[in-house]
């Protein structure tokens, strides 16, 4: 089987952790690979996410690098045997691979927390809202995708329909609730809606009020909790692009950021509230 040309964030996720595994055992990939009976080449394409590989050579690798975290391994071992191809690679092809893997990483997520500061979180969107808010963006999106992104980024609130949806938690500051992308009926809609998901029992929006003191810089970013910490997942985003961060350093720091912007917002009820009293001005 050729390697994939464009493996997706997460099966390269699998073969980075992969990689950790074999070089906190001091091991080259020439090592692992003639353990494997297989070439060097072999091994860089397992950790490059361009080769699939089956649950039981994930846990041949992990015993060969004499892995003792019986937890991580069986993570891995889930991941390795996700063959199914999710509602989002309808899209390959159409949209560029950042859309994808954004939807792959949300219905695989054990919980998910964002903060947005100018903006609503776009699983929360309404169909008008996002169709303002992509229109409006700096590059001249053809009206042909930008209905595609919009169905797109309707069909990732499909999480939310799953027997145990995962946990989410929305923090967004008030400028975000008070830009006017489009007319004031659209977004007031949209503030009416968060009201409406935040009776949800999966979902949780808290507001930072213009009058919250914030230390540090704080930007619109994504946490996705995977089943162990060591797995979880930030996305950044940029006015043009998003990116994925996985070190253990920056998944510390951008828990700690997550944990200090939530200390100065507004409870869910008093956020509830607040909404409310922007839409009414609206």
């Amino acid at each position: 089987m050729p390697p994939r040309a464009y493996p997706t964030a997460r099966q390269k996720r699998l073969g980075t952790e992969l990689r950790k595994l074999r070089e906190r055992a001091g091991m080259s990939g020439s090592e692992v690979a003639a353990f494997l009976g297989g070439e060097r080449a072999q091994v860089s394409h397992l950790e490059s996410g361009r080769y699939g590989v089956s649950a039981e050579r994930v846990r041949r690798i992990a015993a060969h690098c004499s892995a003792t975290n019986k937890h991580l391994v069986d993570a891995l071992a889930s991941m390795a045997e996700e063959r199914g191809k999710g509602w989002w690679e309808d899209y390959r092809g159409i949209l560029s691979p950042g859309f994808l893997d954004l939807a792959e990483l949300e219905h695989h997520a054990a919980y998910l927390r964002t903060v947005r500061m100018l903006v609503v979180p776009g699983l929360l969107q309404t169909e008008a809202y996002a169709r303002e808010l992509i229109a409006s963006g700096v590059s001249n999106v053809p009206a042909s995708e930008i209905n595609v992104r919009v169905e797109h980024r309707m069909r990732r609130r499909e999480i939310f329909d799953r027997p145990n949806p995962p946990k989410f938690e929305a923090i967004i500051h008030e400028a975000a609730l008070r830009m006017r992308y489009g007319p004031a009926e659209v977004v007031r809609a949209q503030l009416e809606f968060l009201c409406e998901v935040a009776l949800w029992p999966s979902i949780t929006i808290r507001v930072v009020p213009f009058d919250a003191q914030i230390t540090g810089s704080v930007h619109s970013m994504l946490y996705a909790g995977a089943s162990l910490p060591e797995l979880d997942t930030v996305q950044i985003d940029s006015a043009f692009d998003g990116g994925f961060l996985d070190a253990e350093a920056q998944l510390a720091r951008y828990r700690a950021l997550l944990d200090s912007v939530e200390a100065i917002s507004l409870d869910a009820d008093e956020s509830s509230k607040f909404i409310q009293h922007i839409a009414q001005e609206m």
